[in-house]
């Protein structure tokens, strides 16, 4: 097969949760396991950090990355969803596995003649694994899919663990509590390894994480906050380390305080390669979608992947400070929730109301019913309505509300 024709069978052959949602989620480790030992189990032969959260795992597993690559490491890197190219959740050193890395390993599968029925998360978890240990890098950061206790990629023992916050989010498969939560997330702490928490303000969040814990034997923090002092283009200082970190909103110094927790359980790096990470890690790594600046000039064009009311915390104080008059264009699936979501937006921002594409996606006209409080129109598409922001007096454009919109407005 060629390479479009192997995105295809994955696609179209395997459940696929980016498309079809709770349908697709295929929670258990059997699956996994037994497709990893068919492999000769690659995972053993990583050293790992894994990574869990509501929001921020993106950010922190890059940021990760981005400073053992600044050390002169090898690092694979594992995150999902992509945007534009599937190849974007498997990095080595900031680089995509290679399209033929694909149809082999695909193509090898399908000649096995192995009865197992994997999910795609379950074949791209066990795809990235074997690709990481055949490359043979020095670290891999591997990020939660969905939950943790039973997310494919729960069959590694990382040297160190770390759930960054708990929102609600994905409720339906998770529980409807932030405890409930906080007890998925907490299926990633293994016996003696040490877990760092980010952001866990709740006495009930946290005695989850104490007593999960104090249960398996493994050594836990709660990162303390770290000085931060925001710069007028968003970004950050940290005045104590000397790190500018180029990561914009105001959720990054949590992120960046469980970064630094993290780092004292991994082997030590100089401290200019942390620098470096932090301000450079959107470089190194490819990472998007984190209050990104697509254009400056004449307007201000800033798009986000946050798609929960968790995230929507954050992203409604960015949207109340950028310049007005502001346009906003928003999708969402139609599996979140938006109701919680349109309470944090503005209500002096002219909006354009999308539905992403895919099954997912959230009719334009249902939204705009639901987001009855707010003015704005109906576009065909994100690039329909970002054309037609551009032609306003819009000082400023936010896009956003989900992954699905920005990949298409990032697409060719």
């Amino acid at each position: 097969m060629t390479y479009a024709e192997t995105l295809d069978w994955l696609f179209e052959q395997t459940a696929v949760f980016q498309r079809d949602g709770a349908a697709a989620y295929k929670p258990g480790l059997e699956t996994i396991s037994r497709l990893c030992a068919m492999l000769g189990n690659p995972q053993q032969h990583l050293r790992c950090v894994h990574i869990a959260g509501t929001n921020g795992k993106g950010s922190t597993a890059s940021t990760i990355a981005a400073i053992y690559q600044a050390a002169g490491l090898k690092v694979g890197l594992y995150t999902s969803p992509h945007l534009v190219d599937f190849r974007e959740r498997i990095r080595i050193n900031g680089q995509m596995i290679g399209e033929a890395e694909v149809v082999d390993f695909v193509e090898r599968w399908r000649r096995s003649g192995s009865e197992l029925q994997p999910s795609f998360f379950e074949l791209t978890t066990a795809m990235a694994f074997e690709w990481f240990a055949r490359q043979q890098v020095d670290l891999a950061v591997i990020e939660v899919g969905l939950g943790g206790r039973l997310d494919s990629t729960n069959i590694i023992t990382p040297l160190v663990s770390i759930i960054t916050n708990i929102s609600l989010d994905h409720t339906g498969l998770l529980g409807d509590t932030p405890a409930a939560i906080a007890a998925e997330k907490a299926g990633i702490i293994k016996r003696g390894v040490p877990v760092v928490v980010g952001y866990a303000p709740d006495p009930a969040v946290r005695a989850v994480f104490e007593e999960t814990a104090a249960r398996v034997g493994a050594p836990l923090e709660f990162a303390a906050p770290i000085e931060a002092l925001e710069l007028p283009d968003g970004t950050w200082n940290y005045p104590a380390e000397g790190i500018h970190g180029a990561l914009r909103g105001a959720f990054q110094p949590r992120n960046a305080a469980a970064v630094l927790a993290a780092l004292r359980h991994l082997p030590p790096v100089p401290a200019n390669a942390v620098r470096r990470g932090f301000s450079e890690v959107e470089q190194l790594t490819g990472l998007r979608g984190r209050l990104t600046v697509m254009e400056s000039e004449p307007q201000l064009i800033v798009y986000d992947t946050g798609h929960n009311p968790g995230a929507w915390e954050y992203l409604g104080d960015e949207l109340a400070r950028m310049p007005r008059p502001l346009a906003i264009i928003c999708g969402f699936a139609a599996d979140k929730d938006v109701d919680a979501i349109l309470q944090k937006m503005p209500a002096d921002a002219n909006y354009y109301f999308c539905k992403p594409s895919g099954n997912r996606g959230l009719d334009a006209e249902e939204l705009r019913r639901k987001a009855g409080h707010l003015s704005g129109q109906c576009c065909a598409d994100v690039k329909k309505a970002l054309a037609a922001a551009r032609q306003t007096t819009a000082s400023s454009i936010f896009i956003g509300g989900s992954n699905f919109l920005i990949a298409d407005l990032l697409k060719p």
